[in-house]
């Protein structure tokens, strides 16, 4: 499988997208671990990641609230089935974990839940960040805390 990646700069850093032919792979923060992008071409007119890119600038520029783009989840059943639910929490909103673990049907999933959500790697796409504990705090992110606040920050903003 072809894997495409290009670079963007954005209101919180560095940027990294990938995709293969069909569907958008990643969005990675400079503070993410990113995997090898060695097997990866360079494409910074692939249709997907520009699209990707046009839709986050407008994101950033508070004139999108959802994303509109072919993904491609990779992951367990489990996974899969927390990420598509985050697909579903309201921009400016959150959740807290056991919300997630009830949305999937699954109460008793708690930490499984938070788990499934660090290991999402369309981050902003697929929106980990509206997930908060159960007391209000942060919890954690893959990107940082700080990222984590900033884009709760920006939709909160525009919403």
């Amino acid at each position: 499988m072809d894997i495409y990646f290009k670079h963007l700069d954005s209101p919180l850093g560095k940027i990294t997208l990938t995709a293969n032919n069909t569907a958008l792979l990643a969005v990675w923060f400079e503070s993410h671990r990113i995997p090898s992008l060695a097997q990866a071409t360079l494409s910074p007119e692939h249709p997907i990641l520009k699209l990707c890119e046009q839709q986050l600038t407008e994101y950033f520029n508070g004139q999108r609230q959802q994303f509109l783009l072919p993904m491609a989840f990779q992951g367990t059943d489990f996974q899969q089935r927390v990420w598509q639910a985050l697909t579903t929490i309201p921009y400016g909103e959150t959740w807290h974990y056991q919300q997630l673990a009830d949305a999937i049907e699954n109460p008793k999933a708690c930490r499984a839940v938070g788990t499934a959500n660090g290991k999402n790697s369309l981050s902003i796409i697929v929106p980990c960040h509206r997930v908060i504990t159960k007391n209000g705090d942060l919890g954690g992110y893959a990107g940082g805390s700080d990222i984590k606040q900033k884009l709760l920050d920006l939709e909160r903003l525009y919403k």
